[in-house]
Formats: structure tokens, C-alpha cells, sequence
């Protein structure tokens, strides 16, 4: 029976997901019923009786197997794990964790399956050339979300919840008393609360939780965003007693000149690393400093367990979702004048900015100066032999010989990172206001896999480039040491794609040599682009054929560093859970480290340097001190992981969506300048500056000639004129239209001249494509 309380599903939900519950158990060993209680934290019997629910069913599924001495995990091979992406049309595929090619589900194998959830999909099909594999969902292991937003529409005297998402192909049943939303449709929408997901014959059922604004200013934007992602009551950090980071073997490094690069302004702004640097003996000592984060908890307690579900820290421009509780980041932030414990590296590079030997260590630190946006352009503006100093330089008088040493010394790093393949794109936020702090980008590696260009002098430029290096050294040392860790990878462009952009360049008159094998390369294809007066939209194409970063429990490539061996993020901990977790395994190296075989030898070697490599045939750390990082391997850390960057990525992508659909409404009816930034059978997508909204004018909207679709052109083509419409180039566009809930841009040629039907234009395979038509073709498509 529907409970009639909106609130009484809270006192029936399950208190773990079935992710939850597999992760507890191993493969190899038996977990007791008391232990599985502990380890769910079960404390009721209503609690208990739901595991006992759950297990039962999936043995019913051969996941996991129960004897005498209690329960574990089955893994076939035939099940993968996957998360579920749905689009607008009803085409689903799962997006294996293993990296795997995608599976595509048709709408009876989905088995009440929504977009976003994590599922367990049996393969039915092995793919083949043009086809992707198929198969059926077997098991949810975890509802992406427990709420949506949505619009009340009242059918045959019922009221249902209908998804702003279009990907979200289902409506949800309402309780009677959520009729009082139907008389504002048009200024709310609505947040649901699911009380019953779809099971068997049964519909899902929920209930009007509140309603929010549709035009109510940058905040109500917000909550809207926070609300659609599921962001809005995230759980609070456990009250956690903080440790203090050991005093005993530090190196006291207050004495060295530091300076805090400082990009971001916003309140809850993540804290940074801070830099050092010292002239040696042919080259330089490039210091980076971080917050002595991984220190201050333990590595599988309450807090540790925490930021390992909140993962991330996100950005909605003028407001962020950190990672770290507050006291936490109170605790390590860096002050100016300040001693603050922290984890320091010291990176020996060449005259050249390559780096040759590295060296990590637990430090005492003294921050003399902050290094802001404000300060490098007054920098950048003062005459070389000036007398006076610019109020914004004061604070920075005494170290601005340093501060143009490391802008010199990056922009060799720079130089050297994009000679071995890494690629920055000139691809910015747009700088509108209410994206704030999202128009600067992090000072490490993102997970799109490539970086926004930044100017030599910026602050975030200098952090980015030793930060990158930093990362580079410790994956190198970990790996070198077969220790467990996080490693973030990056595989080289997709070269078909890459042949793509290549061949796009070429019908645009771009000179391009291809290499020995006719294959272009992503560092020879990006200076011409840059050259290009269709430079913007070419860079559009080829970000699409760069690999996103993924984590992984083996080291390997990370293309966007320009590293071949291996790459473990450590020094941003307030910005990746990945870095706090490395950082506990640099710390538990540097602190508990065996340097001896054994206490009879009187000389060591120093596990914190790269020296060490190839000296040590005993074990660093005892099977205690590595097992916490072994299980979370081994539990599919790294998986989980990746599934959070990529929703974070999901996450502010409709931030900036949002802003620019918002900049665009107040320009509706009018006509303004645009760039095709895309051209498709069905139509072309412009850009419209200065926000950059994107639109798409689809091709029944040119009434001016019947169009054809030349994809090795990359344009449309009118049969009677002759006319083009090619990527990169300029046309005026109307903006009829503007959705900014569902982020949609309809836009249309402004004021095209009709044309009569070409010769043959009654043959139905010359008719210009309709959007009936379209949906056909994309489902034969998928069906393929």
C-alpha cells in the first residue's frame, strides 16, 4: 500500500546499495553475518531483515554464494560493470568501468534501469565492424539518484512527475496532494523524491518534495543545478579529532623564500600548493609544497571513508562543493607569515627544465607572499628599469627576482612537456559573470585529458607546471618502489579520430604532412590549427579525439603530462580524493619506510629519492601498513573513482550550459554574427559569441535550397546554388528559441531566400533530411 506521509519511505529505505553490499565481500574469503553487520553498520532488526532480503536475491542471481561460515562474491565472467547512458531518442548504452567498448541495451533489456544508474549488464552479443556489442541489464547496483526535477502534468485525473532530463525515459506517479503545483508549471518546477522505484508491473511512485524558480537569478540557478545533480543535502563529515602532523623528522623549511599561487576568489575556494625555487650547480631546485592533508586522519577511518564518497570537490562559479570538511582544510591551508606543516618534493631540473632527480619529505614551511592575478599583470606592465613599485607588487618586492625566474623556468617545463605529445588547447570558459571561478582552470591534470592554454605568467600557469612535475616524480617513485598506489592515466589520441580532424584540415585548405604511416599527430596538427582563421572550431574537433584521464591500479602513460612511465596525483588533496590517497602512501613511506634490510646494517639508502631505485630487495612496509590500500585497489577504488570525475565533468559542463543559455534569453528575435563550430546531416551547430552558446540550425529550417550532407567536406552543400556551409565559417544567425533547463538553442539563417524544389527532388533518397526521418536513421543506426 502507498504510504500517504511523503516522509515514510525515509523509514523503510534500504541503508546500503547493492554496490554497497558486494564491496564488503572478497571472492576468496567467507564474511560472517556479524561482521557484515558491522561493516554496513546494521543496527536494527528491519535493517538486518533487508540484508537477509538482498543476499537472498542475488544468490538467486549467482552473485554471491553463503556456507557455514558466511557469505562471498561470485564474479562471472559474462557480467561486467557499467554505468548506464541513456540519450533523448531511447537509445541506451552501458559505459563499462573496465574501459572496455561500450554495450548497447535495448529498451526491454534495460529492466527499470534509468540513465546514470551503475548496473551489471550480461553480454548477449559480441560486437563486430560498426556494431557495438548488445546486451541486458542483470542487476542495479546503484540508483544514480533518489530524486529528480520535473514538471507536474495532470493525465485522466492522475497527476505524474514528467523529467526535465529527457534521458530519463519513464514519468513518476504523484500523491493527490501535489495538484497545487499544477497551477504554476510555467514558473516552477518541481523536485521529486522517489518513494518507490519501478519493480516488476509496478510504476515508480513519489512526491512533491519542494518547487524551485524557473527565473529567480543566479542563486535559484544554482539550486537548481545542485538539486538536478543530486548535490543539495550531501551527508555531513563525521566528527573526527584531527591529528597533528608529526614534528620528529621534518625538514625546517621556513627559511627558503615560498610563494602561494593564488587563482581562485570564491568563498570555500580550495586551498593550494606553494612554490619554491633555488639556483644549483647546472640548473634549478623547483620546490613544490602541499597541504599536509592525508596526515591529519587515518587511512579507513570515518573522515577517510567520507571524502572517499564525496570524491571530488566541484565548482559552480561562485559556489563551491569542497571535498575537505571545513575543519579540515582550516587545519592545512597555507598562511601568508604562517609556519604550516607540509609535503614537499624537491625537483632538480636541468638548464632546459627537464627533469633529472627528484626527492620527497615531510617540512615546516613559511609562505612570504601570495601570488595573484593582479600582482603578475602589474608585473607584466612594469617598465624594466621603474623606480616605483605598484601597490598590487608591494607584498611581492623582495622575491620579484624569483617570481620572473619561475616564469622563465615554467614556460621551459611547458616547453618540454608539449614536446613530448602533451596538448593545451585555447578552448576557455566563457567569460561570463556568473562563472566566476570556473573560468580558471585547476593547477593539475583534468579529467577531459587535455589542458586550457594559460598565459606563461599567470599564477595557476606556474602551480600548474611543477604540479605536473610533482606527479610525475612520485608516480615514477611508487612505481619504481611496486608500491600500491592511484595512478592517473592518459592513453595517446584516438588516431582515427585524429585522421578525422586531419582530413577536416586538408578540405580547408590547412597544409598538413601526414607521417610515414599517412597517420596525422595531434602536436603537428595543433600548430596549424592555431595558424587558422578557423582555429576555435578546429580545436573543437580535435578535443574531441583526445583520451579523458582515468585512474588505474597499474602505472602506465599519461599523454597529457608528457609522461611515459607513470603518473600519481598527490599534492591537491583538496581537489581529488586520488590525491589523498596517494599522499597517505607518500606519508606512511616517508614516516614508517624500512631504509635497511635490517637494523644490523649501519648505512641506508633514502626511500624518499629516486637514488633508491634498483638498491632495495627487502620490504619497505610491513603487510599491515599496505593492507588499507591493497583492499581499496582491490574493492575497485579506482572504478568508483573515475565514475565521480566523470560526473563532476557532467556537473559543471551544465553550469557553463546554464550560464550561457541564460546570457542568450535576452537576445531572443535578435540576429547576430555566429562560427559553425559543427556541421551534421541533420544540420549545423554556431557559436555565438561572446558567451559562446552553441545552437543548431537544422537543415528543414533553410528554405533558401535543398541541402546535401558531404561528410568528407565536412559541409552541407545546396543543390542549386551551390552554396556552402562549412566548419569555421562566419553566418548570421536568428536565436529563436532558448531552453535553459534542458540547454537547448534553436537557432535559424537569418532571413534565407526560398528556393524551388531541384530537378529530381521528388526521388525520396534526394529529399533533404526531416526530423522524422533523422530519428529513423539514428535508431537503424544503433540497431547496426
Amino acid at each position: 500500500m502507498r504510504p500517504s506521509d511523503p516522509d515514510s519511505h525515509d523509514r523503510t529505505a534500504m541503508k546500503f546499495t547493492v554496490a554497497d553490499l558486494l564491496d564488503q565481500l572478497s571472492s576468496t574469503e567467507w564474511l560472517s553475518l556479524v561482521k557484515f553487520h558491522k561493516a554496513l553498520s546494521l543496527s536494527t532488526d528491519l535493517e538486518r531483515e533487508q540484508l537477509d532480503i538482498a543476499l537472498a536475491a542475488l544468490n538467486r542471481l549467482a552473485l554471491v554464494e553463503s556456507a557455514p561460515e558466511g557469505w562471498r562474491r561470485l564474479e562471472p565472467p559474462e557480467l561486467v560493470a557499467a554505468r548506464l547512458r541513456c540519450s533523448t531518442k531511447g537509445f541506451c548504452f552501458a559505459l563499462r568501468e573496465d574501459g572496455e567498448e561500450d554495450v548497447y541495451i535495448r529498451d526491454h533489456q534495460l529492466n527499470h534501469a534509468w540513465n546514470g544508474d551503475r548496473v551489471l549488464v550480461r553480454i548477449t552479443r559480441e560486437g563486430a565492424r560498426r556494431r557495438s556489442p548488445e546486451g541486458g541489464v542483470v542487476c542495479i547496483l546503484e540508483r544514480h539518484a533518489s530524486s529528480l526535477l520535473a514538471q507536474v502534468e495532470e493525465q485522466d485525473g492522475r497527476l505524474f512527475a514528467v523529467p526535465l532530463d529527457d534521458r530519463l525515459l519513464t514519468t513518476v506517479e504523484l500523491i493527490p496532494e501535489d495538484g497545487q503545483y499544477l497551477a504554476h508549471r510555467q514558473e516552477q518546477v518541481v523536485e521529486v523524491k522517489i518513494d518507490r522505484f519501478p519493480v516488476g508491473q509496478f510504476a515508480p511512485q513519489g512526491h512533491v518534495a519542494r518547487s524551485l524558480p524557473v527565473r529567480g537569478g543566479d542563486a535559484a540557478d544554482i539550486d537548481l543545478l545542485l538539486a538536478r545533480h543530486h548535490l543539495q543535502s550531501l551527508p555531513a563529515a563525521p566528527r573526527a579529532t584531527l591529528r597533528t602532523p608529526v614534528e620528529k623528522g621534518r625538514d625546517d623549511l621556513t627559511g627558503l623564500p615560498t610563494l602561494l599561487p593564488r587563482g581562485w576568489s570564491g568563498p570555500n575556494a580550495p586551498i593550494l600548493p606553494a612554490l619554491s625555487l633555488e639556483e644549483r650547480e647546472g640548473g634549478w631546485r623547483l620546490w613544490l609544497h602541499a597541504p599536509a592533508v592525508a596526515e591529519r586522519f587515518a587511512v579507513g577511518g570515518p573522515l577517510d571513508t567520507w571524502l572517499r564518497q564525496q570524491a571530488e570537490t566541484l565548482s559552480a562559479g561562485r559556489h563551491w562543493v569542497p571535498l575537505l570538511s571545513p575543519a579540515l582544510a582550516k587545519a592545512a591551508a597555507f598562511e601568508v607569515g604562517t609556519p604550516q606543516a607540509a609535503v614537499s618534493v624537491a625537483l632538480d631540473l636541468d638548464a632546459n627544465g627537464a627533469l633529472e632527480h627528484y626527492r620527497f619529505c615531510l617540512s615546516q614551511i613559511k609562505p612570504d607572499a601570495a601570488l595573484t592575478v593582479e600582482a603578475m599583470a602589474a608585473l607584466a606592465e612594469r617598465k624594466p628599469k621603474a623606480r616605483t613599485v605598484p601597490a598590487a607588487l608591494k607584498p611581492l618586492k623582495d622575491h620579484l627576482p624569483m617570481v620572473e625566474q619561475l616564469v622563465a623556468l615554467t614556460t621551459l617545463v611547458r616547453q618540454v612537456r608539449q614536446a613530448s605529445g602533451a596538448i593545451d588547447l585555447d578552448l576557455p570558459v566563457p567569460p561570463l559573470p556568473s562563472l566566476a571561478d570556473l573560468q580558471v582552470p585547476p593547477p593539475d591534470a583534468p579529467p577531459e585529458g587535455w589542458l586550457v592554454a594559460l598565459a606563461a605568467d599567470h599564477p595557476i600557469s606556474l602551480l600548474r607546471e611543477t604540479v605536473l612535475l610533482a606527479h610525475r616524480a612520485l608516480g615514477r617513485h611508487l612505481a619504481a618502489l611496486q608500491l600500491p598506489a592511484l595512478f592517473a592515466l592518459n592513453d595517446a589520441p584516438d588516431q582515427g579520430q585524429l585522421n578525422e580532424v586531419a582530413r577536416m584540415a586538408v578540405a580547408l585548405d590547412i597544409p598538413l604532412e601526414l607521417g610515414a604511416e599517412g597517420h596525422a599527430k595531434a602536436a603537428d596538427l595543433l600548430p596549424l590549427i592555431e595558424a587558422s582563421d578557423r582555429s576555435r572550431a578546429l580545436q573543437q574537433q580535435l578535443r574531441e579525439a583526445l583520451q579523458p584521464l582515468r585512474y588505474g591500479a597499474e602505472p602506465g602513460e599519461n599523454t597529457l603530462a608528457g609522461e611515459a612511465e607513470a603518473f600519481a596525483p598527490w599534492s591537491c588533496a583538496s581537489l581529488h580524493y586520488g590525491d589523498v590517497f596517494n599522499q597517505h602512501l607518500l606519508v606512511t613511506l616517508l614516516v614508517d619506510g624500512k631504509d635497511r634490510p635490517t637494523v644490523r646494517h649501519k648505512i641506508g639508502v633514502e626511500v624518499a629519492a629516486d637514488s633508491c631505485h634498483g638498491a632495495i630487495d627487502w620490504a619497505l612496509l610491513t603487510p599491515s601498513q599496505l593492507t588499507p590500500f591493497q583492499d581499496s585497489l582491490s574493492h575497485g577504488l579506482a572504478n568508483r573513482l573515475n565514475g565521480r570525475c566523470r560526473f563532476v565533468q557532467e556537473f559543471q559542463d551544465d553550469v557553463v550550459s546554464m550560464a550561457q543559455a541564460r546570457a542568450a534569453e535576452p537576445l531572443v528575435g535578435q540576429t547576430l554574427p555566429g562560427r559553425i563550430s559543427g556541421v551534421q546531416s541533420y544540420g549545423f551547430f554556431v557559436e555565438v559569441p561572446p558567451s559562446q552558446v552553441e545552437g543548431l540550425v537544422h537543415v528543414s529550417s533553410l528554405k533558401d535550397d535543398w541541402y546535401e550532407y558531404r561528410s568528407r567536406q565536412n559541409q552541407l552543400v545546396g543543390r542549386r546554388s551551390r552554396r556552402t556551409y562549412l566548419l569555421g565559417d562566419m553566418v548570421e544567425v536568428e536565436i529563436q528559441q532558448v531552453d535553459a533547463l534542458r540547454n537547448q538553442i534553436d537557432l535559424v539563417i537569418a532571413d534565407p531566400t526560398p528556393a524551388s524544389p531541384p530537378e529530381g527532388a521528388d526521388d525520396p533518397s534526394l529529399l533533404p533530411l526531416t526530423p522524422e526521418a533523422l530519428e529513423q536513421g539514428q535508431l537503424a543506426l544503433a540497431e547496426s
